[in-house]
């Protein structure tokens, strides 16, 4: 198995609150990430593809294809906006990083091409705190 990663870069604005909470209990478990003012991060998303490689090509998917599957999925509509506010596939969730690292993951699978497996989404919400998912492990 041949593991392919491509990497792309995003900003885009949140905040973490629970709607069911007090907004004194959003701060005690949030503190500053539950600004009523919302924060922004410089996101970097590395998304990973598996496979064997095509005889003809040496390649399991074109990378310059992959970048306009991310892009197109996922980059456009989360790069320069509110993940709360703007984001379809995060209405509803609080947003972390790791229920973004899980949306993510499902705006490309879904879109992937017939043979290519998605193996893991990596995102770095700081240089210092990033997230895994390698999708449902009994899916």
């Amino acid at each position: 198995m041949v593991y392919l990663t491509r990497l792309e870069h995003f900003n885009a604005a949140h905040k973490l609150y629970n709607p069911a909470w007090t907004p004194e209990k959003n701060d005690e478990v949030f503190g500053p990430c539950a600004n009523e003012n919302w924060h922004g991060h410089n996101y970097e998303l590395f998304v990973t593809i598996k496979g064997q490689p095509d005889p003809d090509t040496g390649f399991i998917y074109d990378v310059k294809q992959l970048s306009v599957l991310i892009r197109e999925k996922v980059i456009e509509k989360v790069d320069h906006r509110n993940l709360n506010l703007d984001v379809e596939f995060m209405q509803g969730k609080i947003c972390s990083t790791e229920n973004l690292a899980v949306g993510i993951w499902n705006e490309l699978k879904q879109n992937l091409p017939l043979g290519i497996q998605l193996h893991c989404i990596k995102l770095y919400e700081t240089p210092r705190i990033y997230v895994e998912y390698f999708g449902e492990q009994n899916a």
